[in-house]
Parts: C-alpha cells; sequence; structure tokens
C-alpha cells in the first residue's frame, strides 16, 4: 500500500506553527513573575491570540527577503565608491546634512534594535513577542546600513569619524538621545506606542520620504538607496503600530484613557525632535525638494487627519496642541537653523547664511512668515560677516528641561516673543519651551527632573572643562575643522579644488 503524502503547509500555516505553536502557558512558576513587565502600566488585555501579527514571516523567509535587498543595496553602494560618488553630490554643504542624520538619527536605529529585542523577551503574548524581535532585527540592519553607507563620505569630509562618541556627549544630540531614553525608560506598551504609533506611523514619512527624496535631487544615490531600502522596513514597522494601537483599544475601555495620554506625550515629543529635520530640508539641502511646511501638510495635516478619523471610532481624538504644531511648521525650521548658526563653533558640522537665491525660495515657500520675521536677521547677519563679524554666540543657553532645545521657540500667535513656561517641583523651579513641553514634565515630574541637561552639566565642569576648547576636546572635535562656518572650512576648500580640477579636465 502506497503511504500517502503529508500535504505541505501554506506559509501562513508554517508561520502559525512556528510562532503561536511554540508558545506555553507556565506551570512552575508564575506568568507574571517571568512576565512583570505588561501590567504595571494599566493596561488590561484579555485575549492576546486576537493580535493581528504585521510581519507573517517565517525566520528563513525573512532572512531570504532581506538578503535579496541587501545585495542590491551595497551593488548600488560599491559603484558609488568605485565612481567617486562624493564628486557627484551638488554641492559640499550638503554633506553636513549626511553629519547631522548620521550624529542624531543612525545610533536611534541601535536603540531601537535593542529595546525591541527587550521586548521580545518581556511581553507574554506571543504574537507581539515575534514582532518586536523581527523589528529588531531591522533596526539593527538600518543601522550597519547606514554607518556602511555613510561610511564613504568619512573617507573624503570631516566631521564623521566620532559619531558614537558625539552621540552620548553633544549637546544638540541630546535632542534624538533624550526621546529615545524617554521611550526605552517607559513600559512595554507605552515604548511601542511611542516608537511604533507616534514616530514611525504618524511622523517617520517626514523624515524618510522628502529626506531621501532630496537625497536623490542632490545626487546622492548612496543614501537613497538606504532610504528607500529601509522604507520598505518602514511600512510593516508602521503597521505594527496601528495594531498596537488597535489592539489595546479593542481590548477593554479602560485602555483608551491611558493610550490617548500617550499619543498626546510622543506626537509632542516626535514633533519637537523632528525640527532638526525641518531645519536641514529647508536650510541645508542646496537643491530643495519641498518645504518643511508642505511636508507636514502632506504627511501630517492630511495623512494624519485620516488617521485620526479612523480611530475616532474607538474614542481616540487627534493629539493635543496638533493645531499648534502645525502652526509651528511656519517657524519652526528658521528658528532652529539661526540657532544653529548662532553655536556652529560648538557643533559637529558647518552652518551658513541663505543666499539670495535661497532666500527667494524661502519667501516663496512662506509668504506669511519669512520676509516679515525671518529674512531682517539673516540680512543683518550678513552685513556683520562682511564686515568680519560674524555672528557667533558665546552664552550657553538656556534649554527646555522636556525636550532639551534651547529656548528659541517664540508663542504661538506672536512670532515676536519666545515661549517660555515653567513648573515648580520639590522646590526647584523647571523651564519649559511650549505648553506640551509642560505637560508632559508635570505628568511625570520625578521623571524629567533628572534629565542629563548638557549646559547644566557644562557649568557643573561635568563636559570637560569650563572653556570651549575643554568641552570640544571632550566631544572629540577639532575646532576649525570639524565646527565653525563653512566659508573658509576645510570642506569648503577641498570642494573648490575638486571643481577646480574637474573644470581644467573638461577645458
Amino acid at each position: 500500500m502506497t503511504p500517502q503524502r503529508k500535504k505541505k503547509m501554506n506559509l501562513k500555516q508554517r508561520y502559525a506553527l512556528m510562532t503561536r505553536g511554540l508558545d506555553w502557558e507556565t506551570s512552575y512558576q508564575k506568568m507574571d513573575d517571568v512576565f512583570p513587565y505588561d501590567t504595571f502600566e494599566g493596561i488590561k488585555i484579555t485575549d492576546w491570540s486576537k493580535w493581528e501579527d504585521p510581519f507573517r514571516l517565517t525566520m528563513d523567509a525573512y532572512w531570504k527577503y532581506q538578503g535579496e535587498k541587501e545585495r542590491k543595496l551595497y551593488a548600488v553602494l560599491d559603484s558609488f565608491a568605485q565612481n567617486n560618488g562624493q564628486l557627484g553630490i551638488s554641492d559640499a554643504r550638503y554633506v553636513n546634512a549626511i553629519k547631522l542624520f548620521l550624529t542624531g538619527v543612525t545610533p536611534l536605529e541601535y536603540q531601537a534594535h535593542r529595546h525591541f529585542a527587550h521586548l521580545g523577551r518581556h511581553i507574554r503574548g506571543v504574537g507581539p513577542r515575534v514582532a518586536a524581535q523581527m523589528q529588531s532585527l531591522d533596526e539593527l540592519r538600518h543601522a550597519q546600513t547606514q554607518i556602511h553607507t555613510i561610511s564613504h563620505y568619512n573617507k573624503y569630509f570631516d566631521g564623521f569619524a566620532e559619531f558614537p562618541h558625539m552621540h552620548d556627549r553633544v549637546w544638540y544630540l541630546s535632542v534624538p538621545k533624550s526621546f529615545f531614553d524617554d521611550a526605552c525608560s517607559a513600559g512595554p506598551f507605552e515604548f511601542f506606542t511611542a516608537i511604533s504609533f507616534a514616530f514611525e506611523y504618524v511622523l517617520t514619512n517626514l523624515l524618510f520620504v522628502p529626506f531621501m527624496s532630496g537625497a536623490a535631487y542632490n545626487g546622492d544615490l548612496a543614501t537613497v538607496t538606504f532610504g528607500f531600502s529601509a522604507q520598505s522596513d518602514e511600512a510593516t514597522h508602521m503597521t505594527l503600530g496601528i495594531e498596537v494601537i488597535k489592539f489595546m483599544l479593542e481590548q477593554h475601555p479602560d485602555n483608551l484613557p491611558i493610550v490617548q495620554k500617550w499619543v498626546d506625550k510622543w506626537f509632542w515629543r516626535g514633533h519637537k525632535m523632528l525640527g532638526l529635520v525641518a531645519m536641514m530640508m529647508d536650510y541645508m539641502l542646496p537643491k530643495r525638494i519641498m518645504s518643511w511646511k508642505e511636508a507636514w501638510e502632506i504627511y501630517f495635516t492630511e495623512a494624519g487627519g485620516a488617521l485620526f478619523e479612523d480611530l475616532s471610532r474607538y474614542g481616540l481624538r487627534v493629539p493635543k496642541y496638533a493645531d499648534i504644531a502645525t502652526d509651528e511648521a511656519e517657524h519652526i525650521s528658521h528658528q532652529n537653523w539661526a540657532i544653529f548658526y548662532q553655536y556652529t563653533q560648538a557643533a559637529g558640522f558647518h552652518t551658513w547664511l541663505p543666499s539670495e537665491e535661497e532666500m527667494a525660495w524661502l519667501s516663496e515657500k512662506y509668504p506669511n512668515t519669512f520676509d516679515k520675521y525671518y529674512r531682517p536677521r539673516f540680512e543683518m547677519w550678513r552685513e556683520m560677516e562682511a564686515k568680519g563679524e560674524r555672528f557667533y554666540n558665546n552664552a550657553l543657553p538656556q534649554l527646555c528641561q522636556t525636550c532639551q532645545i534651547p529656548m528659541g521657540y517664540t508663542e504661538p500667535g506672536d512670532p515676536t516673543r519666545i515661549g517660555f513656561r515653567d513648573s515648580v517641583y520639590k522646590g526647584d523651579r523647571y523651564h519649559f519651551c511650549s505648553d506640551g513641553c509642560k505637560d508632559i514634565f508635570d505628568n511625570e515630574p520625578e521623571k524629567f527632573s533628572q534629565a542629563w541637561l548638557p549646559v547644566h552639566q557644562i557649568f557643573q565642569g561635568n563636559c570637560g572643562g569650563a572653556e570651549l576648547s575643554d568641552v570640544l576636546k571632550w566631544y572629540h572635535m577639532e575646532n576649525g575643522t570639524d565646527n565653525m562656518d563653512y566659508t573658509g572650512s576645510p570642506d569648503q576648500k577641498q570642494w573648490d579644488a575638486w571643481q577646480s580640477a574637474r573644470k581644467r579636465v573638461a577645458g
């Protein structure tokens, strides 16, 4: 008698067997002792099996899928390097945007990798455990590919070599670092809300889509390739973000106020952090693809509006202060660039004043605000520069206790007045740039009162010494090479020499 062959399982069946089929209820240890973290936030889960997995890949399928992407990516990177791709970018000023991306964003990918791995151990539901492990692998790959991509520029330009060291010490990098430190020190469901939903689903398109399009427009084929290679993963991560929110809201009505509080908090924290991207798009790309205001309208006002309209059936509303954030899209890039222009002596990249052509573009994109509030400031600084008095602000700025950005933002509805809020906690007064940042502190004062604020640490002598030269040495920055104005920098001199040589060859 011919033995019957077992029917081959399809991918969905194999996935269920290799994930859900490997889970079990503990017997000699309490489940609460094995998984102590997923209940203390107050989130109530009645049925973990209702989780819908966004990855739906077994590990062998995952490696095959990502391996194919790796082969394509590194083929482009090799071609870029062999053909001296650094000569094909629009201008050497563009490289400073990549410096900020490498020091500000890439370490966050690694932090995400580590904490999603942590969640892969500490969530009792097998579905989200597997999803967290998959995303952990994705985030590690993103960090590696970004470092490999940008390592080519390190051969020719200053400011790249010390990026891991700088991430833990440099003043402006405390903004993205504090965002992730806050998320990683929260509970598991708040971390999911912060990273998978607020950052990945609501805000990530503002980073990867317009900025990577800008990289392509400026001739940086290597960066745009890793950006779009990562973006295919981001689509899955976004699905995880929306699944987390829907799962929590569908499990128990008591979860709604907790989730709403987290959405309000992390939207505002993400909006403040992405002000760095706004500055990169409006001021650091020699060839601009769109303004920050246009990107905000497309990726938050329109896409985010549709998202929260859909989520309203669960009772979830648009994040608090979303209207304020939309109003700030008119101002945030100009105010951030003004801050960095004044303090570029303590930054790991160069700054410059926009040209007349660039200011004309800014006037067109921001017709209601740029000429009235920001052009006069740049023109004054240009006059000072022409006299040999390039302006550097040598005073240390007051920082917002929550977002850790210098207090350079203005009052809602009044761009002529610096925004200022404060709270008293245990006899000490803390300062904030906005109502949103003050609300976050007031909800968790014990946590945010312990924030590592760079200016405070410098004043206390914890950053190498009292002089700028001491702090730069502690940062591992070479004065006059990694910092200061772009005009006259080694990067500019090298770029001009390359262009002169190309013209001689062409001639």
